[in-house]
């Protein structure tokens, strides 16, 4: 299973827009559109980091390259 990371653009922290969530799932994610795929040319349709939200898994898209992973902290208990 993939690990929580929390995700950045410059100094601002990405919170998920619904339970404002900071931990999330990272996939890449193809932004297809109806004529590529028709001529064939999927492959060279644009991609997006996908962010899912850890909490609630609610799904963020981001095409901006400035984005930025991290390791969350780890939290004593």
């Amino acid at each position: 299973m993939a690990k929580p990371v929390r995700a950045a653009i410059g100094n601002v922290w990405v919170k998920c827009l619904f339970c404002q969530g900071d931990e999330f799932r990272e996939r890449e994610v193809k932004l297809n559109s109806s004529g590529m795929e028709f001529m064939n040319f999927g492959w060279a349709n644009e991609s997006a980091n996908g962010l899912i939200c850890w909490n609630c898994g609610y799904v963020h898209l981001f095409v901006n390259k400035d984005l930025k992973l991290y390791k969350p902290k780890k939290t004593e208990g």
